[in-house]
């Protein structure tokens, strides 16, 4: 199996093989990245902290109360010196992130062996656990397993990424007041996805110590099995009550490509209509579906957005009971490619429950019990931000031309005895000042929102219109969209269904017809007044409702969101996006924006009624043309952020590098302007290549000299 990213994942497509952005291969005019003013540009103060190991990404930072620092090593190349070859999760011992505390930059990795290791710039990372360890006596960490307690990885079938390999999101769900001990919740972006529980205690000397024979991979637990699992776990959030909060990525949820809208497929439109990866969600081999779409149309192809995350389906309905395809005796050896066409039957995944934000609640018990917010809306959500009224939820989706989001409860969410009743409104924004944008760039353009109501429902109402997709499976595919009898000739039935799915839509979810039903419907009587059936779009089809009604479904990968715990009306929310380029900077729709590929940080002011209105931008990356004496201090391509309870923010990268000098992704610490005395916004400025830092000893190193120590640890750097 090939390793993985998602910036690698989201590069393979037809655009990426002819070296052009999406856009530029969807036939919308884009700018080169060239010298955009103000990138990079930061409106106060950003410090690196940190640089992960080559090949990995700077995921999960979490502080706990007592200012200890975790963060996963995500996807690590197999290259590294041991231990950072394999995917882990770790802390920072001997550095303190309490309120004002201060750090020397920590300089840029120039040698092999530094690149090859996690460098801090105070204490030393440590490492709680690691890809392939044992927990909770016969487990594997991350590993989901059947029901007959088969490792998922014996089966065959397209893999989203190793297992075990890819975790993000940590969050400490204390059991003491001190938060000494509680236990650590983790995502990791698979599919089946999972989240495990670690008992995790502080001992002496500030040193973290996991429990891995009580830990355990949730996705085994009958629980979270019975409402369909969970897939490609992403970031996440601890919730103003207590509980831990798993936002489920699906990339594969768009059911039209790009820029693309329903209305634009129903009718007589010539040539191949640019269907999403959604509408190929029962199909046979699904990730297959791209090289499929290049045979069949050749020039008239596009790019079947999300197409590599249907990666795993089959896998996922395995774990979910399904009968494997593969009948020999080795499960995972290669297969006839007949035998891999068999299509597979029930249970198999539906795609209403995923793309879902999960709640797990009593997160203490001996099993957490977990529930799907449906009512919140689906998409690839990378993060959700629950404000202090327990009722306001603003969620980002990751991916090109999406949208951002915002969920209002009717009443406080943990009030709800019983979370199916949790009812209340979905909105999707919509930038107002498109002139003020246009090819301006974007650090000298605030964006201005509004939000469109998309529809009001209850937990329980979603929860039942999803249910009615249950039973769909991979035979249903061919047999509704196929004149072939697909047990005569399968590879002729499965060309039959794909070219009728292209052209009339799949018959076996939510047909176009009703999300243009619905969307002519609320123009012309509101949100509130469209017909009983059709209430179920914008919470099953929700990014494409939204581009029907005329939302900002532009950003090109919104990532993670955070405002600090307990905001109130004056503090801000923190919002990420990875590059300024695609669906921001072409000349369609509400966003024209000067290219930058470096991405960009947007922080939005909350207001009396939790409401935000106003996009700041505060921190500007660089063009992917800056050389290293620009990029390699600028803040790259952002992934997770989290916000601090003294107004700073942690700043994660997912980065491509371009023009920097070293390939490591980072970890900055961005200090407001506010809280640096006022001044005017800066550029950044290289750090040297080589800087001093105390460890936990108190032994003063220099980068050249950091060494990996025993105990599955780095000194810093």
């Amino acid at each position: 199996m090939v390793e993985f990213t998602r910036r690698k994942l989201m590069a393979t497509s037809v655009a990426a093989t002819l070296g052009a952005s999406v856009s530029a291969a969807s036939g919308v005019a884009q700018d080169e990245d060239a010298d955009t003013p103000k990138a990079p540009h930061v409106k106060g103060e950003i410090k690196r902290f940190a640089t992960t190991a080559l090949g990995a990404e700077v995921t999960g930072p979490e502080v706990s109360a007592n200012g200890t620092l975790f963060f996963s090593l995500q996807h690590p190349s197999r290259k590294n010196p041991a231990p950072f070859n394999k995917a882990g999760i770790g802390y920072v011992r001997g550095y303190n992130f309490s309120e004002g505390s201060e750090f020397d930059v920590l300089g840029v990795p120039t040698s092999k062996e530094a690149q090859g290791q996690v460098r801090v710039a105070g204490g030393t990372y440590e490492l709680l656990a690691q890809e392939g360890d044992n927990i909770g006596g016969n487990g594997t960490l991350g590993m989901p397993v059947t029901p007959d307690d088969l490792a998922v990885e014996e089966y065959p079938g397209a893999r989203y990424g190793n297992f075990g390999y890819n975790p993000d999101c940590n969050r400490l769900v204390p059991t003491n007041e001190a938060e000494t001990r509680g236990y650590l919740f983790t995502n990791w972006e698979e599919s089946p996805g999972n989240v495990t529980r670690i008992p995790v205690s502080r001992k002496g000397q500030g040193r973290w110590e996991a429990d891995l024979e009580n830990a355990v991979n949730l996705a085994n637990t009958e629980a979270l099995r019975s409402i369909g699992g969970t897939r490609i776990n992403c970031y996440g959030d601890l919730s103003p009550w207590g509980t831990y909060l798993s936002a489920e990525e699906d990339y594969a949820h768009p059911r039209v490509a790009l820029t693309t809208t329903v209305s634009d497929v129903v009718g007589d439109s010539e040539g191949p209509d640019h269907r999403g990866a959604a509408q190929f969600y029962n199909r046979p081999n699904p990730s297959d579906i791209q090289e499929a779409v290049e045979k069949y149309y050749g020039d008239d192809a596009w790019f079947v957005q999300g197409y590599w995350a249907l990666a795993g389906l089959e896998i996922q309905a395995y774990y979910l009971g399904a009968d494997a395809a593969d009948e020999n005796e080795e499960l995972a050896d290669d297969v006839d490619p007949e035998t891999s066409l068999r299509p597979v039957g029930s249970p198999y995944p539906n795609p209403y429950r995923y793309g879902r934000i999960v709640d797990f609640r009593q997160p203490t018990a001996e099993t957490p019990q977990p529930v799907k917010y449906h009512v919140m809306g689906r998409a690839a959500w990378e993060c959700p931000d629950v404000q202090a009224d327990e009722k306001t939820v603003y969620l980002t989706s990751d991916g090109d031309n999406k949208g951002l989001y915002k969920f209002v409860a009717d009443q406080p969410i943990p009030s709800y005895d019983d979370p199916m009743n949790l009812s209340g409104t979905l909105y999707a924004a919509n930038v107002t000042n498109q002139q003020a944008a246009a090819d301006n760039p974007p650090a000298e353009v605030p964006l201005e929102v509004e939000w469109l109501e998309m529809g009001s429902a209850t937990n329980a109402e979603v929860e039942s219109w999803i249910a009615e997709y249950d039973d769909v499976d991979q035979v249903d595919y061919l047999e509704t969209h196929a004149d072939t009898d697909w047990q005569e000739d399968v590879q002729k039935a499965l060309e039959e269904a794909d070219k009728t799915v292209v052209q009339q839509g799949n018959q076996n979810y939510v047909p176009d017809e009703d999300v243009v039903r619905w969307a002519r419907q609320y123009e012309q009587n509101g949100p509130s007044n469209v017909d009983e059936e059709l209430r179920r779009v914008p919470f099953l089809e929700t990014r494409a409702a939204a581009k029907e009604i005329g939302a900002t479904v532009e950003f090109r990968k919104s990532e993670g969101i955070d405002s600090r715990d307990g905001a109130e009306p004056g503090d801000y929310v923190y919002v990420g996006v990875s590059e300024v380029n695609d669906g921001m900077s072409d000349e369609a729709g509400d966003v024209d924006l000067d290219r930058v590929d470096g991405g960009l940080v947007y922080r939005a002011e909350l207001e009396d009624d939790y409401d935000i209105s106003t996009l700041e931008p505060v921190i500007v990356g660089p063009d992917a043309t800056d050389p290293a004496d620009v990029a390699n201090d600028a803040l790259l391509n952002i992934d997770n952020v989290f916000v601090m309870d003294d107004g700073r923010v942690l700043c994660c990268e997912d980065a491509d590098q371009y023009g920097r000098s070293f390939p490591n992704d980072c970890l900055y610490v961005y200090t407001p302007e506010e809280m640096t005395g006022g001044g005017e916004a800066t550029e950044t400025t290289p750090a040297e290549e080589t800087t001093t830092a105390t460890d936990a000893e108190g032994t003063t190193t220099t980068e050249e000299e950091a060494t990996t120590t025993a105990g599955n640890q780095t000194t810093s750097g």
